[in-house]
C-alpha cells in the first residue's frame, strides 16, 4: 500500500505540480539532527530552526528561474518571524551553477541582495546529494516523500515542529498563494 501511495503521489505531482502531505507525519529521522556547512563555510546546525517554518530551495545563478531569488529574499523578510529560507546551490541542472561558493555569494547579493542563509555548492539529486537533501527525498527518512527536485528552484517547506510539509516544483514561485497559504 506504500508503494501505491508513493507512486500515487509522484505520478499527481506531473499535473498538479505541487505535493502536499496528506497526512503530516513525524517523520522516523528527526530533521533536527541535520547540520550543513554554510556558503562561508561554518558548520549550521539545524537545531537552530525549531519553532520555525524552513524553506530549502536548490538554487542556481544561470537559469531561468534565478530571478526567484528576488521573490526569496523578499519571502524571508516578510516572514523572517516564523519563515527560515535556506538556499542550496547546485550545478546539478544543466551546469547552471558553475561557480565557488563565493562567486555564488557574491552573484547573490549583488544582483538579488540575498541575506537568507545560503550553504554549500552541493547535489541536490542521484547518489551524491547531500544529506540534507537525502532527508527530504527519502520517505524512510522524512515520513513520505520520495520527489527530488527535477530542476533548480525546487522548494521543500518544513514545519516548526521539523516535518516535511510540502513539496514545490520550480515553476512555483516563492509568493505564489500555494507556499504563502502553508506559512499562516
Amino acid at each position: 500500500m506504500s508503494f501505491i501511495k508513493t507512486l500515487f503521489t509522484a505520478f499527481a505531482s506531473l499535473f498538479t505540480g505541487s505535493v502536499v502531505a496528506q497526512n503530516v507525519v513525524t517523520p522516523p529521522v528527526d530533521f533536527y539532527t541535520l547540520s550543513f556547512k554554510t556558503i562561508t563555510g561554518e558548520v549550521f546546525k539545524f537545531d537552530n530552526l525549531k519553532g520555525k517554518k524552513v524553506l530549502i530551495v536548490n538554487t542556481a545563478s544561470k537559469c531561468g528561474y534565478t530571478p526567484q531569488f528576488k521573490d526569496l529574499e523578499e519571502l524571508s523578510k516578510q516572514y523572517r518571524d516564523k519563515l527560515v529560507v535556506i538556499g542550496f546551490p547546485s550545478n546539478d541542472f544543466g551546469a547552471q551553477d558553475p561557480g565557488s561558493n563565493s562567486e555564488i555569494k557574491e552573484f547573490c547579493e549583488l544582483n538579488y541582495g540575498v541575506t537568507f542563509m545560503m550553504m554549500d555548492k552541493s547535489s541536490v539529486k542521484g547518489a551524491n546529494k547531500n544529506p540534507v537533501h537525502q532527508w527530504l527525498t527519502d520517505k524512510n527518512k522524512n515520513g513520505w516523500n520520495t520527489i527530488e527536485p527535477s530542476w533548480n528552484f525546487g522548494k521543500y517547506l518544513i514545519d516548526e515542529k521539523g516535518r516535511l510539509i510540502a513539496f514545490y516544483p520550480s515553476k512555483v514561485k516563492p509568493m505564489d498563494q500555494e507556499i504563502l497559504n502553508n506559512l499562516k
